[in-house]
């Protein structure tokens, strides 16, 4: 009889653990937590935990169940159809509403209800509709970040009057920025696939609680691809071919990723490879743009040929290789494991802007170009969730990254040829806690980086072949690190009111030796330790169901690094920037303010003002070494300058945006920004400040039924005067058209154009962008490339 017993109790029991089902991404297969499960009268309810768990046995077997997610399209399906599918429920995003989701706040998801500040959200159908060469393009797309370009391998972005090592930039969240990142225009992010991006977000604004030195204009979150499981099946296959043609610089792109999936591994490769013609620009605008001639060399000479179609710049070409993959174990339902391992590589790129530049009414340069820009980065992660009196759910983070570069310059008619390579050893490790309470949550958190910047010079005599050694840009051997610890508070004040709150240490440690071989400096090596405290407070209140509130005061810093207190380089023709070891931080008071109006269900308002104040900058000012104001750079006088502590600035302005949807398949949707800066020079007075961007923005018509998805769009920039540009940008007149005076200036420009998306079927799909429709001839402000003329460019991907 016991026996029996046992066994009716054991059945009973395999029974009732039968019922319990794990909610996952139908994507990335991971558990969906917070997932309501509820029938057709509502009378039974349920909500997943974090581990994407839910018990069912309160349902009929024939009961239809509904499954609704704020991220995820509800799904109904039967308790008998869950049972047979071993308890498994896939449900599958929804790209509209992933946009409420935000990780880059607090290294962990938020609803963007929950959060004060600015965030812009970057899906895969934003990518594949814009069709983007690079990731710097990708997020010229939104309209709301500002791209500068020096070459066609290039993309500088500022946001709100930032630009350079004053924004962040992170992958699968481990920063990017090195210590050699400069203060001059950056290209590191094309080194970012943006075929390989799952969902970028983009914090605007200071962003140092959470992520320390460098985020003090924004951060800039890419999230590449993720591993799926298979999930009660034995092994799935799943993936993704794409090739893309532009006839504005013939470009041939052809990607691939590939999906191995098992039920606790799983396995993506992706590989992407571009080939970048030279750009042609339009034919309406600056006839200062205009390619008339260029430098080649031909038996051993330089010589200046004429240039048989102006509108192409030569040479802008270049190659590209971008390479991922990933490897994820999930052992049980509270652990996971997952390694990540990025390889990018160019080929050599030529440094347009340099190129064109005359002295004496000749061109300057026989050569100046970029040697391969190489990143990898290996990335490993545990993640684990639990109960426990301190964490609910725990994040490590070990990484290292390998970056090189290299400057190649030549004077025409010259047989010098300068060089120096420079290289970083990049690693990290974070450790990130989340703890939910009943109405808040606790996120905290440490982070250790360690950089050793390598650095070489040399010259080499192109006749001859000899080679000789010369001054590196950087002090070869120097190291920077950075300590920190951080929490983040979230509060549910109630339904309508959330407020966030942050501290952050950081303390940060530079050391170099200076190489007195080719110059002499007065001290011999730099030693900088110091520390800073930042914070964040701000609320996200919705008093009605119309109207929203985002108000949000933070600081934010940048401490010296390698690039600020020890390179050497020619800023400009005719000056030198040399190392100065007496820098201190800089620090941002920021405060913004946001509003967003439904007056309507089909129509959304939204503004947002900020202003910033950053004080003890550091900018290139003139400096003396020993009282010595000029010294020979590269065989020729130049006045000595360096980074320093010289000066405060501010910048204000707001962005602006409206959505209305005028039906179900049409949507009308437009943003605008307006930025004003200004910085204090040397004698007192201000100026405008050289990050401030021109008035932007672009408003779109989007049309989406069926298999087809349609997108007319217009993308404008106002007019920088030349009184408005930065006294900086006014000695680079060779960038700029020519007002009535003469003088230098910025034009508006704007380009009417069209993007279309057609599925042939489940698989096949089709891209068309007509670009730049009206040809318009325009340089975006600040860049030493014009942007491409009128551009075709067709798409084709398949899925499996």
């Amino acid at each position: 009889m016991r026996i029996l017993t046992a066994l009716v109790f054991l059945i009973l029991g395999l029974g009732l653990q039968a019922q319990e089902i794990t909610v996952l991404d139908k994507d990335s297969g991971e558990p969906v937590s917070g997932v309501v499960i509820l029938n057709k009268e509502k009378t039974r309810t349920l909500l997943t935990d974090i581990f994407g768990k839910a018990d069912i046995s309160g349902f009929k077997v024939s009961e239809k169940i509904y499954f609704q997610h704020i991220s995820h399209h509800e799904l109904i399906i039967t308790k008998k159809e869950i049972l047979k599918n071993k308890g498994l429920v896939f449900v599958e995003s929804d790209e509209n509403k992933l946009d409420e989701v935000i990780l880059s706040v607090a290294k962990f998801e938020l609803e963007k209800d929950e959060v004060p500040q600015k965030i812009l959200s970057i899906g895969p159908s934003d990518i594949q509709l814009a069709a983007p060469q690079t990731s710097a393009d990708l997020l010229e797309s939104t309209g709301q970040v500002f791209v500068q370009k020096s070459q066609l391998g290039g993309g500088s972005p500022m946001i709100r009057g930032f630009a350079t090592n004053r924004l962040l930039i992170t992958v699968d969240g481990v920063r990017m920025n090195t210590a050699i990142f400069r203060s001059g225009n950056l290209q590191n992010v094309i080194s970012i696939d943006p075929l390989a991006i799952q969902k970028t977000e983009v914090i605007l604004g200071p962003g140092s609680v959470v992520y320390g030195s460098d985020a003090v204009g924004g951060v800039m979150n890419f999230y590449t691809l993720k591993p799926k499981f298979s999930f009660g099946r034995k092994t799935s296959f799943s993936g993704n071919a794409y090739s893309r043609y532009a006839t504005a610089n013939d470009e041939k792109t052809f990607h691939t990723d590939f999906n191995i999936g098992r039920e606790n591994w799983a396995f993506l490769t992706s590989v992407t490879y571009s080939d970048f013609g030279d750009m042609k620009m339009g034919s309406y605008g600056p006839g200062e743009y205009l390619r008339e001639e260029y430098a080649a060399r031909q038996n051993g000479q330089d010589v200046i040929l004429k240039n048989h179609d102006p509108e192409v710049q030569k040479p802008t070409g270049y190659k590209q290789l971008n390479l991922l993959e990933k490897i994820k174990y999930m052992p049980t339902e509270n652990w996971n494991f997952s390694l990540g391992l990025i390889y990018s590589t160019t080929s050599d790129y030529p440094r347009f802007d340099r190129l064109y530049r005359k002295r004496d009414g000749q061109l300057r340069s026989g050569e100046w170009y970029y040697g391969p820009q190489n990143w990898f980065l290996g990335n490993f992660k545990i993640n684990k969730k639990g109960r426990g009196q301190i964490y609910d759910k725990a994040q490590f983070t070990a990484a290292y990254q390998f970056f090189e570069e290299s400057r190649h310059d030549r004077d025409f008619g010259e047989e010098i040829l300068f060089n120096t390579k420079e290289n970083v050893d990049a690693w990290s490790g974070n450790l990130d806690f989340e703890k939910t309470f009943e109405n808040s949550k606790l996120f905290y958190g440490a982070e250790y980086v360690l950089n050793k910047v390598g650095s070489v010079g040399s010259t080499e005599n192109i006749l001859s072949g000899e080679t000789g050694p010369n001054a590196s840009r950087y002090p070869d051997g120097s190291t920077w690190q950075s300590l920190a610890a951080y929490t983040t508070y979230q509060l549910q004040v109630n339904e309508d009111l959330s407020f966030q709150s942050g501290l952050r240490y950081n303390q940060v440690m530079l050391k170099a030796d200076f190489d007195q071989s080719f110059y002499e400096f007065p001290f011999d090596n730099a030693d900088i330790n110091t520390g800073a405290l930042t914070g964040s407070a701000g609320v996200h209140w919705h008093p009605s169901g119309h109207f929203g509130w985002r108000l949000n005061l933070s600081t934010a810093f940048r401490a010296p690094n390698i690039d600020d207190i020890g390179k050497i380089f020619d800023s400009e023709p005719g000056s030198v920037v040399v190392p100065n070891p007496d820098l201190k931080p800089e620090y941002a008071y920021n405060g913004e303010i946001g509003m967003d109006w439904t007056p309507a269900e089909n129509i959304r308002f939204g503004m947002t003002g900020f202003f910033t104040h950053l004080n003890d900058a550091m900018v290139r000012r003139d400096f003396s070494l020993d009282g010595e104001t000029e010294i020979e750079y590269q065989g020729e006088p130049s006045r000595v300058q360096a980074i320093q502590n010289a000066s405060s600035a501010y910048v204000y302005g707001f962005e602006a945006m409206t959505e209305i949807d005028i039906s179900v398949a049409l949507r009308f949707s437009s943003v605008l920004s307006y930025t004003q800066g200004e910085e204090e020079q040397d004698n007192g007075s201000t100026a405008p400040l050289r990050h401030a961007a021109p008035l932007f923005g672009n408003t779109q018509l989007t049309w989406h039924k069926k298999r087809l998805k349609l997108n007319l769009f217009a993308e404008y920039n106002g007019e920088i005067s030349y009184r408005d540009l930065a006294p900086s940008e006014r000695g680079k007149a060779y960038l700029y058209a020519t007002n009535a005076a003469g003088n230098p200036y910025s034009p508006s420009w704007y380009t009417l154009n069209l993007s279309g998306r057609y599925e042939i079927s489940e698989s096949w799909k089709a891209g068309l962008v007509l670009e730049n429709i009206t040809d318009q001839r325009y340089r975006t402000y600040s860049s030493g490339i014009a942007a491409a003329g009128r551009n075709f460019i067709l798409s084709l991907s398949y899925d499996f």
